[in-house]
């Protein structure tokens, strides 16, 4: 695997937990916590969205769905 590929998909991984953990998050909370940029949130936003992991309740705001994911290192 490339090794950008593999940072997306820790990143990914990490973001999934950070919104399971906080509940209900907004973009900008994401932002703040990864360091990175708005677009680079919103695409991996959109992966997780496609995967029916996380759903957004209203615009900007986050929060995971009652699909069951196995977490492993």
């Amino acid at each position: 695997m490339k090794a950008s590929t593999n940072r997306m998909l820790t990143r990914i991984k990490s973001m999934y937990v950070f919104i399971r953990k906080n509940g209900t998050v907004t973009t900008q909370d994401l932002v703040e916590e990864f360091g990175i940029t708005p677009r680079t949130i919103q695409r991996d936003l959109n992966v997780l969205a496609y995967n029916e992991l996380i759903q957004s309740p209203s615009r900007g705001l986050w929060t995971t769905t009652a699909k069951k994911v196995k977490l492993t290192s």
